[in-house]
């Protein structure tokens, strides 16, 4: 599947990298804003075609797929012009900023029939997977509570946060998704608090570093989402889900199992940074991608699916501004 990667960011340059390892799809074309970054990527990777012109991409009808991984204000435009260019389309998420977007791209995409699959990749991770087998398999009963902690060693950059939408959007969505994903669940309602206690700048952009949501579900489930900023030892990210029989728990902020004990203490590494934790979701989720395109497959995280997960991003953000739990029906983030 010959395939075109648009965004050569930090991420988009690890999606070249990866694409080029991943069967069945080639790796024709990259662009970039830029055009001196894209020659770049492109002579570093040996791809025949570069430009910073997206619409060389689109009208090029020897390309079949593309890779979004631009900032999320230009998803919009970009999807919405390679669903009329008859593209499958891997965009990373969030799917766009606002509701009203998205909910346009799933009319568009449904009307012209188009594959979209949006980058929720921890769903494809090995211990994920694995975590979401035994659940299915009732190894942990009836799941009641779900516990994520997503903590980054630090902030990005104010003009990058300035456009992504805030934490709970941006960051936390991962693991409302996960949420969905693990408890096989819709949640309807979200409790958001937070603070900066690291970064007091960010209150000038209108976001926090530390936030936690707590989440109820349809069935009765409940449990809560705590996101931060301030993980200055390294990339954390860890998920339990109680059961009425077991309880599961996946991932350590570990790099690997060796320990250190010495006259100091004991000690191991500790995971840096998100790529490293992630390297093979990353894979895996490009493998289902060209399977599912090429066997006529409903994308393995839709556009649907991504919709969920943004409108209880957007439900927390409005708790979060309003010091009180929200829930689906309430203000203007209905499905």
């Amino acid at each position: 599947m010959k395939t075109a990667v648009i965004g050569l960011g930090r991420l988009g340059t690890i999606h070249v990298n990866n694409l080029l390892n991943i069967r069945n799809i080639e790796v024709v074309a990259v662009c970039d804003s830029s055009i001196e970054r894209s020659e770049k990527v492109a002579k570093q990777y040996q791809i025949p075609f570069y430009t910073d012109n997206i619409n060389a991409i689109l009208e090029n009808e020897q390309i079949e797929a593309v890779v979004i991984v631009t900032s999320t204000s230009s998803h919009y435009e970009i999807i919405t012009k390679a669903i009329d260019a008859n593209k499958a389309i891997f965009v990373e998420k969030p799917l766009t900023i606002e509701l009203e977007t998205s909910k346009k791209i799933l009319a568009h995409a449904n009307e012209k029939n188009a594959f979209v699959q949006v980058g929720f990749m921890r769903r494809f991770d090995p211990d994920y997977a694995a975590a979401k087998k035994c659940i299915e398999e009732g190894q942990i009963g009836k799941p009641l509570y779900f516990k994520a902690i997503s903590r980054d060693p630090d902030a990005p950059p104010n003009s990058f946060l300035a456009r992504s939408g805030g934490i709970f959007i941006d960051f936390s969505i991962h693991d409302y998704d996960l949420a969905r994903f693990l408890m096989n669940d819709d949640i309807i309602s979200v409790a958001s608090f937070g603070r900066n206690i690291k970064y007091p700048d960010l209150a000038t952009i209108g976001d926090i570093d530390t936030g936690i949501s707590y989440i109820e579900f349809a069935k009765g489930g409940c449990g809560d989402v705590e996101s931060s900023r301030c993980a200055l030892y390294g990339y954390d990210i860890r998920t339990e889900i109680v059961g009425s029989e077991g309880t599961i728990r996946i991932g350590s902020s570990k790099k690997n199992n060796v320990q250190l004990l010495n006259s100091k203490g004991n000690s191991s590494q500790i995971i840096p940074i998100f790529y490293e934790r992630f390297e093979e979701a990353y894979k895996n989720e490009f493998d289902a991608f060209v399977q599912a395109v090429q066997n006529n497959e409903p994308s393995p995280v839709s556009i649907e699916d991504s919709i969920h997960a943004l409108q209880v991003a957007h439900l927390a953000q409005q708790s979060f501004e309003l010091g009180k739990k929200v829930s689906i029906g309430e203000g203007s983030v209905n499905v």
